[in-house]
């Protein structure tokens, strides 16, 4: 799947145009912490979160990821944007709830790239 079916898929609306849009997407990973994000997704994902904030952009860039996708039609500030353009990481806003991207995308054969925790390493107690 491409960075445009994807969009399609989700009623997804790019927030900027700088970046290349026909990009593939391997997976998928969904979260709003930002440490469970560089702890567990596999490089080449695209991220689906509820957080705009520009610290997204700095994760996405140090865990490779492909592309960015803001949830309940999350609108990012400015400085976001421009990072994102910066570091040419594709971000996507769609009026759709986490839950439903991620049922969307797993329907449409999009798979999970979230690594599997070792349960020893897990910081959870």
């Amino acid at each position: 799947m491409n960075l445009n079916e994807l969009a399609e898929l989700i009623n997804g609306k790019y927030l900027n145009q700088t970046t290349p849009i026909l990009k593939e997407i391997k997976g998928a990973f969904a979260a709003d912490l930002m440490s469970d994000v560089l702890a567990t997704i596999q490089p080449h994902a695209v991220l689906i979160t509820g957080l705009c904030n520009p610290q997204v952009i700095r994760t996405a860039v140090m865990a490779d990821i492909t592309a960015i996708v803001f949830v309940r039609g999350k609108q990012p500030p400015q400085e976001t944007i421009d990072l994102a353009d910066e570091e040419s990481i594709p971000i996507i806003s769609t009026p759709m709830g986490m839950y439903e991207v991620c049922g969307k995308l797993y329907v449409a054969g999009l798979s999970s790239l979230e690594q599997v925790v070792n349960p020893d390493e897990c910081d959870c107690g």
